[in-house]
């Protein structure tokens, strides 16, 4: 067959359907342990949790408070790092947020 004539339709089909197959493959190998969307997500609304919370611990007057409320909080999150079901993580995010509320309440009440 010479190189630029026309393929016959099986061969050209049987070419098509391979490279379709390598690139549909390709495009779903994700690489070992790649978070799927909602891990994604979730992960996100954790970290933000814990930015959040740090911002709020560094408005607490004492040296010594700030200093063990910081611990506190990073030994929690690090206790928590490997929780993997669902409604685990959820849970705990609710709290961190019923934590975070209190300790932003508390720093009002101390401010007026």
């Amino acid at each position: 067959m010479a190189a630029g004539g026309p393929r016959p339709q099986g061969e050209a089909w049987a070419a098509a359907a391979a490279g379709a197959e390598l690139r549909v493959m390709a495009a779903s190998r994700l690489p070992p342990g790649a978070l799927t969307l909602k891990q994604f997500l979730r992960r996100q609304q954790v970290l933000q949790l814990y930015r959040k919370i740090l911002r709020a611990i560094r408005e607490v007057p004492g040296e010594a408070d700030r200093h063990y409320l910081k611990d506190w909080a990073r030994e929690e999150f690090k206790r928590n790092k490997d929780a993997a079901e669902e409604d685990a993580i959820r849970m705990m995010i609710t709290q961190g947020n019923m934590q975070l509320q209190e300790l932003q309440r508390t720093l009002k009440l101390a401010k007026s």
